[in-house]
C-alpha cells in the first residue's frame, strides 16, 4: 500500500495517533491550525531539513533510523546550546508512491527519539513532492545557554567522543556496506545513521558554567572550529596528535585524521572552557568521553600544530552546501 492509496487525512491521523500527545507548556497540540504553548522564560529555537538525495538516501538509510536522526540531529542543536528540548514541528513532503510501511517505520523511529528526550510533537504539515523532504523545527529552553561568541584567547579547546566516524559510516554505505549485515564496520555505519545528541553534556556545561563557547559538529571540526573563531573574534589552534579517532575508525583508514577533521556528521560537542574552569570540567570525565584538542589564541587566525610542534594554517575543508 501507497501514499496514493492512503490519502492525506489517514497519513496525519497516523501521525496524531502516534505522536500527538501532550508536552510541558502545551495548551493545545496537533489538530489546530497552530499550537498553543505556555512559556515562562525565553525559548531556543532550531530548524534542519534533510533532503533526500543530499542528506539522505533511501537505498541504505533505513526510515526508523532516518525517523531517529531527524529528531536528533535538532536535538544536537538545543545540547550545543546548553539546553533542554522542549517542543517539535514536522513538516513532511512525500511522493504520493512511498510505501505506507516506509512512513510507519519512519513515525516510529521519530516516536522513539522523542521519547528518549522527552519531546512533544505539537504540529506540522505534509505535502506531495517528488523527493522526500523532512522539515524539523525544535524548542528548547535554558536558563543559562552557551553562545558561539564566547570564546577568549587564552581558553581551551575541548570535545566529546570521537570524530570522523559518520564520515566514514557514509563512505562503507556508499560501498554497499549494511547495518547488521556488516558487523566490523557496525559503530562506523551508527555514527552515520543514528547519531546521539549529548543532551546531558550540553546541559551540565552551561549550568556549571564551564563552557564559555559551544557548536555541535555537523558539518566537520574544521569549519565549526572556524565558526567559534569568526564569532568570537579570535584565532585558535589545533594539536592533530590529540583529535580523538576511535578505533574501528583506525582499523577502517590507515590516514583517518582527515576524516576527522572534515568529515562532518559527527554531531559530537566542541566547546571551549576558561583555564579555571578545566579542573571542574575534568570531574565530569567518568561520566562523559571529553578530550582537549587545543586553545583559544588572539588574532584571527586557526593553526593546526603537528605532533613535533610545527605549525601550519588549518585548511577548512568540511561541508558546505552549494560546492
Amino acid at each position: 500500500m501507497r501514499l496514493k492509496d492512503v490519502g492525506e487525512r489517514r497519513v496525519i491521523a497516523e501521525i496524531r495517533r502516534r505522536l500527538g500527545g501532550g508536552g510541558i507548556g502545551v495548551r493545545l497540540g496537533i489538530g489546530d491550525d497552530a499550537a498553543v504553548i505556555r512559556s515562562p522564560g525565553e525559548w531556543l529555537l532550531t530548524k534542519d531539513l534533510l533532503v533526500e538525495g543530499y542528506d539522505f538516501r533511501r537505498s541504505f538509510h533505513p526510515p526508523r533510523l532516518l525517523g531517529r536522526k531527524s529528531l536528533n540531529v535538532n536535538l544536537s542543536d538545543i545540547a550545543a546550546m546548553g539546553g533542554r528540548p522542549l517542543h517539535a514541528v514536522l513538516g513532511l513532503a512525500l511522493p504520493g508512491s512511498t510505501e505506507w510501511e516506509w512512513l510507519l517505520e519512519f513515525l516510529a523511529g521519530f516516536q522513539e527519539a522523542s521519547c528518549e528526550a522527552g519531546v512533544a510533537l505539537v504540529g506540522g504539515d505534509i505535502s506531495e513532492a517528488r523527493e522526500i523532504l523532512i522539515s524539523v523545527t525544535v524548542t528548547g529552553e535554558a536558563g543559562l545557554f552557551v553562545p558561539r561568541s564566547g570564546a577568549r584567547p587564552g581558553d581551551l579547546v575541548f570535545v566529546s567522543g570521537t570524530l570522523g566516524d559518520a564520515a566514514a559510516g557514509l563512505r562503507l554505505l556508499e560501498k554497499g556496506a549494511r547495518p547488521g549485515k556488516d558487523r566490523a564496520v557496525g559503530p562506523l555505519l551508527k555514527a552515520f545513521l543514528d547519531p546521539e545528541p549529548r543532551l546531558e553534556l550540553g546541559s551540565l556545561l552551561a549550568r556549571r558554567r564551564l563552557a564559555s563557547a559551544m557548536i555541535d559538529i555537523s558539518d566537520g571540526l574544521s569549519v565549526d572550529l572556524a565558526h567559534i573563531c569568526e564569532e568570537s573574534g579570535v584565532g585558535g589552534e589545533v594539536e592533530l596528535g590529540r583529535v580523538p579517532i576511535s578505533g574501528a575508525l583506525r582499523r577502517f583508514m590507515k590516514k583517518p585524521l582527515p576524516l576527522a577533521l572534515d568529515g562532518g556528521e559527527d554531531f559530537e560537542l566542541l566547546f571551549t572552557v576558561r583555564p579555571r574552569n578545566v579542573p571542574r570540567l575534568r570531574r565530569l570525565g567518568p561520566r562523559f568521553k571529553i578530550t582537549e584538542i587545543g586553545r583559544i589564541t588572539a588574532g584571527k587566525r586557526i593553526m593546526a600544530v603537528d605532533p613535533a610542534g610545527r605549525k601550519k594554517p588549518l585548511k577548512i575543508r568540511g561541508y558546505e552546501h552549494f560546492k
